[in-house]
């Protein structure tokens, strides 16, 4: 990062107020009447609804538009473990996006917890307070076990972003990129290049999509997850192949697919050049990518290439979905945000990527051409439609799931924020 870019990011978190979130009121509290009204003795009243009716939260709270934005620090972004306080900046950003883009109130919670047991019993005591709880910035493996503590102690929804995320929309992307190469999930020989919470979830969602298990080749910092490793935890033991490879170098000959969640050029132009024909490249470490855009383009002239950052085409960025998901989620009263759900957004998001982007959208671009093809597979984080039609399929596939306590809002299709 430039020194005036660094400078600029410290600029734009403390001033002209530290932090990024206030609150708001949204009742009159002017008068002697209101102020009587919103708390004593008025407030009994509510107090008393609830009491009998907790359902009575939603009607008499905010609990119903409300995510907690909850993390350790453990995995700061690519920072590592920092500790809880210096995750606050980015739990105020995921804050942020989800007001920005769902009109979603967001509280960031930073938890000081020694173990993942103290954490889960943290979060669970509270989550009764929310409407939904997103889950930030865990590391490996200890999210996989608190994620589906959590769920299960839980009547919300718990989501981790960095899982389930980042898998919807790279699955999303990669079915447009596999259509437009002319291949299917089906066929895709695919190699994943890391092992952690974002390269599970990734890989499982991909499962449920139609890929197969056998052609689905998972590595760690050791080389090749197989059956003959006697290091690898529980997690990592779900994706362990009976095969001879070993290296990146044996697994990447003929792939359709490298996914990249690891870190900065671990993949060599040598090894993209023994890819399949009409490769697909995810190279979502961020900052810097598993092998840089214009290393692969010069390298292959014939694949399509996705990265996690802002400045290449085709980005791999959460805010396409998470707060999309919680909008439908929140709206139909969701317990969880099961695989249908995702599965739903997915189906939204690579189909919005195929109609016309608004002029808009493109403006804010620059005005650069933005239609289906190898440098468009997914919308622009920025397009209006998505708060619609992400929410409404999310909505829609909670109710036809069981996992909604509403009926499909009536107000839907919801307006952009």
């Amino acid at each position: 990062m430039t020194d005036s870019l660094r400078q600029a990011a410290l600029d734009y978190h403390a001033l002209p107020t530290p932090g990024k979130l206030s609150v708001e009121l949204t009742t009159p509290a002017q008068t002697q009447e209101d102020l009587s009204l919103a708390y004593s003795p008025g407030v009994a009243e509510p107090v008393r609804e609830i009491a009998k009716d907790p359902e009575a939260a939603y009607l008499y709270t905010g609990k119903g538009n409300l995510v907690a934005v909850i993390s350790n620090g453990s995995a700061i972004l690519g920072l590592g473990n920092l500790g809880p306080l210096a995750s606050k900046p980015v739990m105020e950003g995921k804050s942020l996006l989800f007001k920005r883009f769902a009109d979603i109130n967001s509280v960031d919670i930073e938890v000081e917890c020694p173990s993942p047991e103290r954490f889960i019993e943290t979060v669970a005591a509270i989550a009764n307070t929310f409407g939904g709880i997103n889950l930030e910035d865990i590391k490996a493996p200890e999210c996989f076990h608190i994620e589906e503590a959590l769920i299960q102690r839980c009547s919300v929804p718990v989501f981790h972003d960095d899982q389930h995320g980042t898998a919807i929309v790279t699955v999303a992307g990669m079915l447009n990129a596999l259509e437009i190469q002319g291949k299917t999930l089906e066929d895709a020989r695919i190699v994943c290049l890391g092992a952690g919470a974002a390269a599970t979830a990734c890989c499982k969602l991909l499962l449920a999509a139609g890929a197969k298990k056998d052609q689905i080749t998972m590595l760690d910092s050791r080389g090749v997850i197989h059956s003959g490793r006697s290091d690898i935890n529980a997690y990592k033991g779900e994706w362990a192949r009976d095969t001879e490879m070993r290296t990146l170098d044996d697994a990447i000959e003929g792939a359709d697919v490298f996914l990249g969640v690891s870190g900065p050029d671990l993949l060599s132009a040598e090894q993209l050049a023994h890819m399949a024909d009409k490769p697909v490249v995810f190279a979502c470490s961020n900052p810097n990518p598993e092998i840089s855009p214009e290393l692969a383009h010069k390298t292959r002239d014939d694949l399509i290439m996705a990265t996690g950052r802002s400045d290449y085409p085709n980005q791999v960025n959460n805010v396409l979905c998470f707060p999309f998901i919680f909008r439908g989620a929140l709206d139909v009263r969701a317990t969880r945000i099961n695989e249908d759900m995702k599965l739903a957004a997915i189906e939204a998001i690579r189909k919005l990527a195929r109609e016309e982007v608004p002029d808009a959208v493109r403006a804010g671009y620059g005005g650069v051409e933005m239609t289906f093809g190898a440098e468009y597979i997914l919308p622009k984080p920025t397009d209006p439609r998505l708060l619609p039609k992400v929410a409404a399929a999310v909505a829609r596939a909670a109710v036809d799931s069981g996992a909604a306590r509403l009926p499909y809002p009536a107000h839907y299709p919801l307006k952009p924020v």
